[in-house]
């Protein structure tokens, strides 16, 4: 039986056998908590001691340290927090998770400038992928100019790092390799790749030599060596794909996150159905089709909330909203603006004004947008679009107003992502609109690197500025945009996130007092974007996103008090215990 045909057999049943248990009075918890520093971000009840969680329910929240043990029997496992810090589990908004295991199972290069660093990755790799698979991709350079947590304010190099294939051919005897920079003007192959594509005696146009002539494995864009060596790349089996979403969801739970909002691909899907199937998926996911999907998806019958093979409602594995696009991103000048780049006079950004699988317009095409966007709320869905450029954020909220006034009401879970730079007159569209600013706090932290010198100080100061948002009355949903861009790394922990937004600073806490230090948040205001905002930007705000009896169990404790703690602590928190569903899927206590 394939596995579609097993899914559509089983997935059914579990979902009655779940509605039925937790329809069922048990008289005893499975778990309690006690001792615990519990912020519940219940604003009935902020504060609790202990908790009891059975099946996959909070099933009681006290605010006694001990009180929970009234729920426990004879074989109730009881975990003695000793003061640890709990939160419900963080939900990430923004994910990219087709790629986030690539950067922990393949070669991630973006720190890597000077040889010995790549050797270190490099053999890392090889101990993990096995003999005969290729090892791709990598994005060497991304911080060469500054390094990763430097602020603007660090030295550059006078001239690029040149990798060559004598660094780590002794190491990659059994794994051909093909490696790129972070904007891919330059590739590396080791000699069993230049071997496969029969280039070890050829040096073809763009292909760089040594004194002797001979190809020293660097080539750069536009030389057809480029193309001959693609051609022979062996591509990933479907079970190293497997392990790489495996060791993404391993970092999820080590991060204390629950549930993601994907920029889903069909092939992740699929995985991730696989993944659910064997018992493995330890984090929910809320899928976000590309929004030219749109018109597939209607007809296929699909809505919002709907599992992708069952089409029935369930709480692991769904259909979210659509993801569209309206401009590109601020590390490749390819955001939109209404000025142009202060360091490229004549460039604006460009528009993306519908989907990721259209090439990028110079002449934008909002009608298309805002079909698309129509005919998926037709079929029940809401659409959640990137835009980061004052101009693309602009136009967006446009989009958005058209849509509302068309409809004759309100708008509901509609975000704009990223809303990167916005200027002061659009600040109050978002709570007008009733539209979600779905934001990337760790954001702050890597882009000062480069931010002044391509827009100028003053548009910076509606560059990640929550808390002008917040005071004009917007929601706002956090997200890591994990794994990142060609050019920056993302990092998933929510202490990132956290850390950006509440300090605004580098992870090396420069520069002194914060970066527009005026848009600083508090703790408190971060843990509910990372929490109840999120639940509620997926509709799912009367099951998660709290911990309040009846509420599903997800739950994150981590060694720091957030709420009590210096903010400059913030990078040290760890996660301790991470529950998902009732289920401890990662435990450091």
């Amino acid at each position: 039986m394939n596995l579609i045909k097993r899914l559509r057999l089983l997935l059914p049943a579990v979902i009655v056998l779940g509605i039925v248990c937790n329809g069922c009075a048990r008289k005893r918890a499975d778990v309690v908590f006690i001792n615990g520093a519990i912020y519940t971000m219940d604003e009935d009840m902020q504060w609790a001691g202990s908790l009891s969680v059975t099946g996959n329910l909070i099933t009681g929240v006290y605010e006694a340290p001990d009180g929970a043990l009234r729920d426990a029997g004879s074989g109730t496992r009881v975990i003695d927090l000793n003061g640890a810090f709990v939160t419900p589990g963080f939900i990430d908004a923004h994910v990219h998770f087709n790629r986030a295991g690539e950067l922990i199972n393949d070669a991630n290069l973006m720190t890597v400038s000077a040889d010995e660093d790549l050797r270190a990755e490099i053999a890392r790799v090889t101990d993990i992928v096995g003999a005969n698979e290729w090892i791709t991709g990598g994005l060497w350079g991304a911080y060469e100019d500054w390094e990763l947590g430097a602020s603007a304010s660090a030295s550059r190099r006078a001239e690029r790092w040149r990798p060559s294939r004598n660094i780590i051919d002794d190491i990659t005897p059994d794994n051909p390799c093909f490696l790129n920079n972070f904007d891919y003007s330059m590739f590396l192959a080791n000699t069993l790749a230049l071997e496969a594509a029969d280039l070890i005696d050829k040096v073809l146009p763009g292909m760089e030599t040594d004194q002797n002539g001979n190809a020293t494995g660097l080539i750069y864009r536009g030389s057809p060596a480029i193309a001959q060596i693609r051609e022979v790349v062996k591509p990933k089996s479907e079970e190293r794909l497997l392990n790489e979403n495996r060791a993404a969801l391993r970092a999820l739970a080590e991060s204390g996150v629950t549930e993601i909002h994907d920029i889903a691909t069909p092939a992740q899907t699929e995985r991730f159905i696989k993944l659910q199937l064997n018992g493995e998926l330890t984090a929910r996911v809320w899928l976000r089709p590309d929004l030219s999907r749109a018109s597939e998806m209607k007809e296929a019958g699909f809505t919002m909330g709907d599992h992708p093979v069952t089409k029935q409602p369930d709480p692991f594995l769904r259909y979210g909203a659509f993801k569209g696009y309206i401009d590109g991103i601020m590390g490749t000048h390819g955001a939109l603006f209404f000025e142009p780049y202060d360091d490229q006079p004549d460039n604006y950004g460009h528009y993306r004004p519908h989907t990721s699988n259209d090439p990028d317009l110079l002449v934008p095409d909002m009608d298309k947008m805002y079909n698309l966007i129509k005919i998926g709320y037709e079929a029940g869905f809401v659409s959640n679009v990137h835009a980061i450029g004052d101009k693309g954020v602009s136009l967006m909220l446009d989009t958005y107003e058209r849509l509302m006034e068309d409809l004759g009401k309100p708008l509901d879970g509609f975000r704009v992502i990223h809303a990167q730079v916005v200027r002061p007159e659009d600040f109050p569209r978002f709570q007008q609109l009733n539209v979600i600013a779905e934001v990337n706090p760790y954001h702050i932290s890597d882009d000062m690197r480069w931010m002044e010198e391509r827009i100028g100080y003053e548009r910076c100061r509606g560059a990640y500025a929550f808390k002008s948002l917040l005071d004009n009355g917007a929601m706002l949903s956090f997200g890591s945009d994990w794994p990142g861009t060609s050019a920056a790394e993302y990092l998933v922990h929510p202490r990132a996130s956290i850390h950006a937004a509440v300090n605004r600073t580098t992870l090396t806490h420069e520069p002194e007092g914060g970066w527009f230090p005026e848009e600083k948040i508090s703790v408190k205001e971060a843990l509910r974007a990372y929490t109840v905002n999120n639940a509620f930007a997926a509709f799912d705000g009367d099951t998660r996103g709290m911990i309040r009896k009846g509420m599903l169990a997800d739950i994150a404790v981590s060694d720091l008090n957030l709420i009590d703690c210096d903010p400059r602590e913030i990078l040290h928190m760890n996660i301790l215990l991470t529950m998902v569903d009732g289920k401890i899927v990662f435990e450091n206590l």
